[in-house]
């Protein structure tokens, strides 16, 4: 059985689908307009959306790229018009529509469509969350429309930015839905012909060439006088002027042909009053994709967040929320929660304790893999993600750690 959204403001057609696929065995919810549908679209993703184009306050297309930009659109969706042109049809397949009905619909054409619509959702994909999702802050909006453009000449981009940047951020907007991203940083043996084929179309992502290792230099040089032949992008960011990646053992000469097209990128503690917006579309993300339960974050976590300095940039923001989710003994974050992990010396201790007897209370194994999850995401947050340092801090063989990591489910 499978939760469908039904969206047209006509009662009649709304009904009339819902009759015909509740007799399929599905579970239907019904939606009169596009502002219905958000809110239905918010409390839970269902497996299958039917959308109108023609509404009175906001038309199917519109809310489809709303869905696009704010990385919702992870689930099916099957337009529907009675007076749409093969070019709306075609706009909305490019958006990520897959599928279109013209009205009247016939029963056999509606359930050939939403069979194959189910079928192809089985498989969902999540895209990482990028400057897109943000269409309504006028910085990031910037930012996006900047790195476009510099994308649309060059094929390798450097973000530069002070500790505690959003590199990844940024560099997630380049990264086409559904295509390769492979990080330097996570690759400890050297990279092959075969490696840029698999990744062909995709980014190579390196956040600090100064975290790079010597036989990474080599991958991100190897890398780069191929991005044409396997169409890749290179994306990399740095805190260090020429003389101090030098002293790290890059040669300026080729760093500067290699990355003819550079642009800054800001910290978090320069974009505060966007930091809720970040965490929540953050926590939605998680929320998505089925690492945690549903969560919210209160206005009083939003104040402590936004207050924050986060040193460690996007990485660290990313591992909090996530975090916090996981800990979160409510279905909203509260205050004392985001100060208890931000600020550990400036909190309620009753907090702390509730938070410890909650994580006693479950069974050994679930607690072990509690801490073991916040362990590493602290550390992979406070050394930008750097696989050679957190293997150096956490005493493991680099094999195992990656295994673990994987078996956590952390990147």
């Amino acid at each position: 059985m499978a939760q469908i959204l039904v969206v047209d403001d006509e009662v009649g057609i709304r009904e009339l689908l819902s009759e015909i696929l509740r007799d399929e065995g599905h579970d239907v919810t019904q939606a009169e307009s596009a502002a219905v549908a958000r809110t239905a679209r918010e409390m839970a993703r269902p497996d299958l959306v039917l959308l109108d184009i023609w509404m009175p306050d906001t038309d199917g297309i519109t809310l489809l790229k709303e869905w696009a930009a704010n990385g919702k659109l992870n689930m099916p969706i099957i337009m529907m018009s009675g007076h749409a042109t093969i070019e709306t049809a075609v706009e909305a397949t490019k958006i990520g529509a897959l599928d279109f009905l013209e009205k009247p619909i016939g029963m056999q054409k509606l359930l050939a469509a939403v069979k194959r619509a189910l079928d192809h959702g089985k498989r969902p994909t999540y895209n990482e969350l990028s400057l897109a999702a943000f269409p309504r802050s006028s910085v990031l909006k910037e930012l996006k429309k900047r790195l476009e453009q510099l994308s649309a000449v060059n094929r390798s981009v450097l973000l530069r930015s002070s500790p505690g940047g959003i590199i990844e951020l940024a560099a997630r907007t380049l990264q086409a839905s559904g295509r390769p991203w492979l990080d330097l940083s996570s690759d400890t043996h050297p990279l092959s012909l075969e490696d840029l084929k698999s990744a062909s179309g995709g980014v190579i992502y390196a956040e600090e060439l100064g975290r790079l290792v010597r036989l990474q230099h080599k991958n991100l040089l190897f890398v780069a006088e191929r991005l044409e032949r396997f169409n890749l992008r290179l994306v990399a960011g740095t805190d260090l002027d020429p003389p101090a990646l030098a002293a790290q053992g890059w040669d300026e000469g080729i760093l500067g042909r290699t990355f003819s097209a550079r642009i800054g990128v800001p910290t978090l503690s320069e974009l505060r009053d966007e930091i809720p917006d970040i965490a929540a579309q953050l926590l939605t993300r998680l929320v998505e994709t089925g690492e945690t339960p549903l969560r919210r974050l209160s206005t009083a976590a939003q104040n402590i967040l936004r207050q924050h300095d986060w040193p460690g940039g996007y990485a660290e923001l990313k591992a909090a929320i996530k975090s916090l989710a996981i800990a979160a003994l409510e279905e909203e974050i509260n205050g004392d929660e985001v100060q208890q992990l931000v600020s550990p010396g400036n909190q309620n201790p009753g907090v702390s304790l509730g938070l410890a007897l909650d994580v006693m209370s479950r069974p050994l194994r679930e607690a072990r893999e509690v801490f073991e999850r916040m362990y590493f995401e602290f550390h992979l947050a406070k050394d930008g993600g750097n696989m050679t340092r957190l293997a150096e801090k956490t005493g493991l063989e680099r094999t195992h750690l990656y295994r673990k990591l994987k078996d956590l489910g952390l990147r």
